[in-house]
């Protein structure tokens, strides 16, 4: 799509299909919250259902994972009135923390769902959270199946947060030359729309509290070999004592990139 980025860096409607591709219910505010009202045909997927099976976000609402979930499908909602924005809404409904083993499903429903779409915004490939990584794997394989038939949507990603050094890094990409970064300029009621919509996700408010002074950065996505580990190396998720490590991410995901032929 011809100037995507400085079309919406100049807060231009984008009236060609966009589909956001994201991990959880609120990473598509993270992406690209502000210009959510300036595109007129968007679709916005979330892979899983923001409910993960250890239970542990569900019990602190005191719901059944199936509740819980339900509730963030409803955040969701309530954060696209926030934003002024009428997307698609289109949930997978895996569970938090393991989509990659259902990486082929996934994919699968990914190809038929981006069909059409002239612009693709998904995860960059950073090792800060499973499902994200999840996300940009399958987004790149989608795309490369539709481009085979003949389709050329352009793909652009974002970043939330990853090891640096081995320290956290928020909302920054790993420098890459061959993809330059646009930021996207927020006005007083950019940033109030997307602070609001931020807020609409109260069971997330421990982890967003921090995320409203970010910048929105989207730059067109680097062609990853998603066999080698991300630019940063090692994952942020090690870190949390979780079942899905990057060593099991990496089977799963090493298995469907076998199954493509990639």
């Amino acid at each position: 799509m011809p100037g995507f980025l400085q079309r919406l860096a100049r807060h231009e409607p984008i009236a060609e299909r966009v589909v956001v591709v994201v991990a959880h219910p609120d990473d598509e505010v993270l992406a690209a919250g502000s210009r959510m009202d300036r595109m007129t045909d968007l679709t916005v997927i979330h892979i899983t259902d923001g409910s993960p099976r250890d239970m542990q976000d569900a019990r602190r609402e005191g719901l059944s994972r199936e509740d819980y979930g339900a509730l963030r499908r409803r955040e969701v909602a309530a954060a696209m009135d926030a934003l002024d924005a009428d997307p698609e809404l289109l949930c997978y409904w895996h569970p938090d923390k393991e989509s990659i083993l259902h990486g082929p499903a996934i994919l699968d429903q990914l190809t038929e769902d981006l069909r059409g779409a002239s612009a693709v915004i998904t995860h960059a490939y950073e090792h800060g959270h499973p499902d994200h990584d999840t996300a940009a794997l399958c987004t790149h394989l989608a795309l490369d199946r539709l481009r085979d038939g003949g389709e050329a949507p352009e793909v652009y990603e974002f970043p939330i947060y990853s090891l640096e050094n081995g320290e956290p890094v928020f909302g920054r990409f790993s420098p890459d030359a061959t993809a330059p970064e646009t930021v996207l300029p927020l006005t007083d009621d950019d940033r109030a729309r997307r602070n609001a919509a931020l807020a609409a996700y109260k069971t997330q408010r421990g982890v967003l509290e921090f995320a409203g002074n970010w910048q929105e950065r989207l730059r067109p996505a680097p062609a990853y070999d998603f066999r080698l580990p991300a630019p940063q190396g090692s994952a942020w998720y090690d870190r949390h004592g979780w079942v899905m490590t990057l060593a099991l991410w990496r089977q799963y995901a090493d298995a469907l990139l076998d199954r493509e032929g990639a």
